[in-house]
């Protein structure tokens, strides 16, 4: 029975350190979600300034336009005879040069939003790119984190081989079965009083006798495997002093 306990201890390790394998990786999924974060606020100050452009070569462009309309106007000015032809045109002329003086206002401003916005973005780029170091550097954490459980658990499932070879095949047989209808946790569990350590129902009377005398059995409720912590305690005892 001492093996068979030593051989569920090595079980719970591993069951543990399986836990972890499938836990571990879940780690990088809120790094994924800070990355996704700090991208759109990289992408969001990239088309500020990207917009500031669009807009000044917008107005720049509507410049050259107007510009050309007024030559055109000016060229018309020689050739026309009637006093009311001549005002009109000079008036869309004067239209056109307070548009352009419009346009020419806001492309300075664009010009001073454009330095503050491009000062901002270097700033944001170079905390960004810190921010996303640091996620790369713990997500390596979380991979080493990942190997060692791995590596951790291959050593206890080496050990569990050579560890099962010491149970006695029935005894084994019948810890795997319970084992594997249990998906998990203690198969076997110390008798407590007349109770069954791992459901904590009654244990009939003869049952209890029969696992203080030694024998091997089975809680009628549970299905776990039942041992006298007592006797344990004594075998693993009487083993340390005989070392």
């Amino acid at each position: 029975m001492k093996e068979l306990l030593e051989l569920q201890n090595l079980d719970l390790k591993i069951e543990r350190c399986r836990e972890l394998e499938a836990e571990i990786p879940k780690q990088k999924n809120k790094f994924d979600v800070q990355r996704k974060r700090l991208d759109e606020e990289l992408k969001k100050s990239e088309q500020y300034v990207t917009g500031l452009q669009v807009e000044q070569r917008e107005c720049e462009g509507d410049i050259a336009q107007k510009e050309q309309q007024i030559l055109k106007y000016e060229g018309q000015l020689a050739s026309v005879k009637k006093n009311e032809e001549y005002q009109a045109l000079l008036h869309e002329i004067e239209i056109l040069k307070k548009q352009i003086g419009v346009k020419e206002e806001r492309i300075l401003m664009i010009m001073e939003e454009m330095e503050g916005a491009r000062s901002k973005l270097a700033e944001d780029k170079k905390r960004i790119d810190g921010e996303r170091a640091k996620i790369t550097a713990q997500c390596g954490e979380v991979d080493t984190e990942l190997k060692e459980a791995v590596a951790q658990r291959k050593a206890y499932e080496a050990e569990r081989g050579s560890l099962s070879e010491r149970v006695d095949n029935s005894m084994l047989r019948r810890y795997d079965r319970i084992k594997k209808s249990k998906k998990g946790g203690r198969v076997v569990v110390p008798l407590e009083g007349e109770s069954c350590g791992g459901c904590h129902m009654a244990v009939r009377a003869q049952v209890v006798n029969e696992i203080l005398a030694g024998e091997a059995h089975s809680c009628g409720q549970c299905g776990r495997i039942l041992y006298d912590p007592e006797a344990i305690a004594d075998a693993v005892e009487s083993a340390a002093q005989s070392e």
